[in-house]
């Protein structure tokens, strides 16, 4: 069976659909980074997806040709992530689309080095004839964050934000975002195949 991070870390990918607390280790990221609403069907997020996914198969796939992953083993492509913010916004305004920034990424096995990432960056383009130069090896360190399972559309994410405030302040902790530490999203359900009402959205904050 090959490795599925969903289940193997499920203190990271299944929470339960009240608050809890976490602390999330250091983890390698494909990643590309972007602007604008991500319902555009010509915008830059589609984009971004389609890069962003162009690696990771290209790296899942690896040991079907000549480049050995030292520690490779077979595995589940992670969930899309994405951590988004707006300049001069606290938190996240979900009325004002256009103005969001964001990182989107996937999660890279550790096995997986930055040489790994870029043969990977190189084989996609000589084989999918297209330019991968915006995705990045990108580590980051996330820290204590209070998180919980959504469950509904991504506009009604507010609700399951002030639940997590609430729950971090009611033990003595607070926000924490800045322009390192952001809102912090990791899709689980897909949205072309999924009810609005029945979406699962891991959402998660920095807290301090």
């Amino acid at each position: 069976m090959p490795f599925d991070f969903k289940k193997e870390y499920k203190e990271f990918y299944l929470p339960p659909t009240k608050p809890s607390i976490v602390t999330v280790p250091p983890m390698n990221y494909i990643a590309v980074r972007g602007s604008g609403n991500p319902n555009d069907a010509d915008g830059e997020y589609k984009t971004a997806l389609e890069l962003l996914y162009g690696i990771a198969y290209t790296l899942k796939m690896s040991y079907k040709g000549s480049h050995r992953i030292d520690g490779y083993f077979e595995y589940v492509v992670p969930p899309l992530e994405g951590f988004w913010w707006q300049d001069g916004v606290a938190g996240i305004d979900y009325a004002h689309k256009n103005d969001f920034q964001w990182i989107s990424v996937i999660r890279l096995p550790d096995f997986v080095t930055k040489a790994d990432f870029d043969w990977a960056i190189v084989e996609a383009t000589a084989k999918k004839k297209r330019d991968f130069s915006k995705v990045e090896f990108l580590t980051i360190d996330e820290g204590l964050c209070v998180q919980i399972m959504h469950i509904g559309s991504y506009d009604n994410e507010p609700e399951s934000v002030r639940l997590m405030d609430e729950y971090a302040a009611s033990l003595g902790y607070r926000t924490d975002i800045d322009n390192v530490r952001r809102h912090h999203e990791i899709y689980l359900s897909d949205p072309r195949k999924t009810a609005p009402e029945k979406l699962k959205t891991v959402i998660r904050h920095p807290i301090k």
